[in-house]
């Protein structure tokens, strides 16, 4: 029987003490940001990581709903921890995340041995929830999902700040700037998951990016499902360009990247903010989906073709050397050949730098999971190969420009493969690998490129 979790105790949580945990998390940028969060709150209670997931008193899933590949990884994941969890008594399951909010108590009934299931509005209250499992035995479900979010109480800034200063990256971190989204794609289930959109106050944000620069990050990535929307429904709007030119001003911050926009939220002011403000890098992510106008009109994304293509050259055009990346769908219901080489025509002419590809996957609570018409899986199959090739193609011939050029790369750190190689990225969010001494790690470095990959460009450390 699972308790409800609405009124739990504030006072100390001994049961938390000395105890471990280990995060596992699939899915997009902002559930990286929610691990360290929650991260921050569980040490902050007194528990520590554990050395692996086998031996941690806490296992907690962080979670994708996305597509359904997304929940099969998490669902394969949480099912292998079933004989851990029956070996070990004590030994906690915890899922969060989108497929947590989604599923809620469905989750324990496919999956009974799991012991909390907290949503995405829920996090701060994960410790006292952790803690009432552990003190009752009974099972924990809290997804209560607000429908405006007030921020000095459910969104505890210092658990923002503490997961900035501990984060896992040293040089970088995900800022969150807004969450959820009032657009409802008709394929898409994060309405669902996040929530009605709701914008953090502008000075809670400088906050915790000073927060990251004093712990030694260079580069921020402001985090939002549609980051352009930011600041329309504050007590006192505030543009999402008004927030880049507060950002550019704070010292010790090298980079600043967003990530994902609306391509109709681009302003001429956004657009000036990129071309103009020296920290903002040269590269946007701007999700297409399709390149076919009866397609995009099915998907309810609320731009044309053309429509989009305006923002597109408009950025190219007034940011010299700009990356634009994108994502594409193929196989959405009802989906002619005639519509998906529509969809292949764009992308040729448009010529992203890289594109995330993917094919169709219903969402259950979604529009397009009714719609009719679906297209046979082989057919998807064999319209995401077609797409891919063009694309890896597209990508080869603009890397390939690249070399001779001497880019500016922020240094991660050797590369996983070779550690005589070290590896990080271009303003233009290109991947960079290039020979150098491990003491380089967080520095900026001009590097001179050699040659051009699928995956990004090699190159050498430019002397000058």
């Amino acid at each position: 029987m699972s308790v409800r979790a609405d009124a739990l105790p504030a006072e100390g949580l001994p049961e938390l003490a000395g105890k471990s945990y280990h995060i596992v998390t699939f899915g997009c940028q902002m559930n990286v940001s929610d691990s360290e969060r929650i991260e921050a709150l569980l040490s902050d209670a007194g528990m520590h990581r554990a050395p692996g997931i086998e031996a941690a008193d806490l296992v907690l899933f962080n979670t994708c709903s996305v597509r359904k590949k997304a929940e099969d990884r998490a669902y394969g994941n949480i099912s292998r921890l079933k004989p851990a969890r029956a070996a070990r008594p004590g030994m906690l399951i915890a899922v969060c995340g989108c497929m947590a909010q989604r599923e809620a108590q469905a989750l324990r009934d496919k999956l009974p041995y799991i012991d909390l299931v907290v949503g995405t509005a829920q996090l701060h209250r994960l410790p006292e929830l952790v803690a009432t499992v552990w003190r009752t035995g009974e099972p924990q479900v809290a997804v209560a999902l607000p429908r405006r979010r007030k921020l000095p109480v459910l969104e505890a800034e210092e658990d923002l700040l503490a997961g900035i200063a501990r984060g896992n990256d040293p040089f970088k971190a995900w800022v969150p700037v807004m969450y959820g989204c009032d657009r409802f794609c008709a394929y898409c289930i994060v309405p669902v998951t996040r929530g009605a959109e709701r914008s953090r106050h502008p000075a809670e944000i400088e906050a915790q990016v000073r927060a990251a620069a004093a712990a030694g990050r260079k580069e921020i990535t402001l985090l939002g499902q549609t980051v352009d929307s930011y600041g329309a429904k504050l007590p006192e709007p505030v543009s999402f360009a008004e927030l880049l030119h507060r950002l550019n001003a704070i010292e010790g911050i090298e980079r600043i990247r967003f990530t994902s926009p609306y391509p109709m939220g681009f302003s001429d002011d956004l657009i000036e903010a990129i071309a103009t403000l020296p920290k903002v890098c040269e590269h946007v992510h701007l999700p297409l989906q399709s390149g076919d106008d009866t397609v995009l009109a099915a998907m309810r994304r609320g731009y044309t073709v053309a429509e989009y293509e305006v923002v597109y050259w408009r950025l190219r055009e007034r940011v010299p050397g700009i990356s634009i990346t994108t994502d594409l769908m193929v196989g959405h219901p009802g989906e002619t050949e005639a519509q998906h080489r529509n969809s292949l025509s764009t992308v040729e002419r448009l010529r992203f730098d890289a594109a995330f590809t993917f094919h169709f996957s219903p969402r259950p609570g979604t529009r397009a999971a009714r719609l009719p018409n679906p297209v046979p899986q082989e057919v998807k199959l064999a319209r995401l190969s077609e797409l891919i090739a063009l694309q890896n193609r597209i990508t080869m011939e603009r890397n390939t420009a690249h070399v001779g050029e001497v880019l500016e790369v922020l240094v991660d750190g050797p590369s996983e493969k070779d550690p005589r190689v070290l590896a990080g990225y271009a303003r233009n969010n290109k991947l960079v690998h290039f020979p150098g001494p491990a003491a380089a790690a967080g520095s900026l470095r001009g590097v001179r490129i050699t040659e051009a990959h699928i995956w990004g460009l090699g190159g050498q450390l430019d002397p000058d």
